[in-house]
């Protein structure tokens, strides 16, 4: 009987939580949501390369954080190895796919840069 008081209290809370917060919209508070990077003063009119580019230095920061997470998980198999030569050897070719990887990114962004930095 405690369980079902719980859980019936448990789910009026959780079903009239989000009726607590009556907050107005954002086009009501500021008018145009679009006038909002004006008024702060940026640059809201980007070029396509700008964006582009942006776009792809975003794709390649996440491979860069991939690249991160292999090289923790190799040396964390090799550090776990005990002395076994199979495990120590699936690390080592984790951390070689990774640099070749690595190399890949780097390279691309770079090229990247170059492209984006002589269309602007």
């Amino acid at each position: 009987m405690k369980y079902f008081i719980v859980t019936i209290i448990t789910a009026i809370t959780l079903l009239f939580a989000g009726q607590t917060a009556l907050a107005q919209g954002l086009n009501d508070a500021m008018g145009n949501l679009g006038d909002v990077g004006t008024k702060t003063g940026m640059d809201t009119e980007k070029s396509l390369s700008t964006i582009v580019g942006g776009v792809i230095q975003s794709g390649l920061s996440l491979l860069g954080l991939v690249f991160l997470v292999l090289m923790v998980y190799a040396g964390y198999l090799w550090m776990i190895a005990r002395g076994d030569d199979a495990k120590v050897e699936k690390s080592k070719e984790i951390i070689k796919a990774a640099i070749t990887g690595m190399i890949i990114v780097v390279s691309a962004y770079a090229i990247t840069f170059f492209v984006v930095s002589k269309l602007e």
